[in-house]
């Protein structure tokens, strides 16, 4: 896609990952796109990339890449030219893009909870001891070893229809999916309670879907312009900043949560042990134009409190 605007004969190529969340993710963008400069649908071409992350389904991501595994081929295909912009779930991301590429816009954000879902439990404090509980967040783990380490957790990997199958056969008495991912799927009604985030820190950028471009194509910079979230960004540029000044990878349990207040930022982050063993938590505030400063300087707290040899253990 070269021209100024895509058109049927010349569409703008949209990549994604195949699952229904990612699709649903990638319908939402075209939308979006199509409204705000009165194109046509067939002015749009959905391009699905298959990623190491989907292909890999029996082993923890941490052993297998990390942050990284659900982006890397899409990069790869527009680097390549083969696709003109990327839609990613921004929980997905590494901090850092590869030369070339760029985030530049951010879709309103989502609900950032965690859901509780189970078929026999209404609530985490309803799980009776040495229960199961199936997940394939290193964060949701430790937090869940933190408050409660009787509960016995497993590996839980797979899109949220997968996830959803394995519970209906016994293979765990809980998991937790996002609350955004499910209201983005019409599947509020799965979740048996959202938890609130003083009880449960999202993952950085949790529900919110940013869109990746070539740094030197102007037609989709200006295309993309026009449905850029600026509070979703600000929000993530302090989270963001946050996770590169600890780690930025799938190895190390970190939650976080930017809120904005008229002008300005609210950030608290945390740290935790895989096992739930020690955890850390602090808050900064300061002026929303200032996100970045104030997640960096949220992360030295919390690596201070951490102290040496917090993260060289995992």
């Amino acid at each position: 896609m070269n021209s100024l605007h895509p058109s049927p004969d010349n569409p703008l190529r949209i990549g994604t990952r195949g699952s229904p969340l990612a699709l649903a993710q990638a319908h939402e963008t075209r939308a979006r796109l199509m409204a705000a400069h009165d194109l046509p649908e067939t002015a749009f071409e959905i391009v699905v990339i298959k990623t190491t992350g989907d292909k890999v389904q029996d082993r923890p991501l941490g052993e297998i890449g990390g942050k990284g595994l659900f982006t890397k081929e899409i990069e790869e295909a527009m680097l390549a030219g083969e696709i003109d912009i990327a839609v990613h779930s921004m929980k997905d991301m590494p901090v850092d893009q590869p030369d070339g590429l760029a985030m530049t816009c951010y879709l309103p954000r989502e609900d950032v909870r965690d859901a509780f879902v189970s078929a026999s439990f209404d609530r985490l404090a309803d799980l009776p001891e040495g229960a199961t509980v199936g997940t394939s967040s290193l964060r949701r783990r430790a937090q869940l070893k933190f408050v409660r380490p009787d509960l016995r957790v497993v590996e839980f990997r797979g899109n949220v229809q997968t996830r959803m199958r394995k519970l209906g056969e016994g293979l765990a008495d809980a998991t937790f999916l996002a609350m955004a991912g499910l209201r983005r799927l019409g599947m509020e009604q799965v979740a048996k309670a959202p938890i609130d985030t003083i009880e449960m820190l999202p993952a950085v950028a949790q529900g919110a879907i940013g869109i990746e471009q070539r740094r030197d194509d102007v037609v989709a910079a200006t295309l993309l312009k026009a449905i850029n979230d600026s509070e979703t960004a600000t929000r993530l540029g302090a989270e963001r900043a946050f996770l590169r000044g600890l780690d930025g990878s799938c190895q190390t349990p970190i939650g976080g949560l930017a809120i904005l207040s008229g002008d300005e930022l609210h950030l608290t982050g945390e740290i935790i042990r895989p096992d739930g063993s020690e955890r850390h938590q602090a808050a900064i505030s300061g002026p929303a134009e200032n996100g970045v400063e104030i997640g960096a300087e949220l992360a030295e707290r919390l690596r201070k409190q951490g102290g040496a040899g917090f993260f060289d253990a995992f």
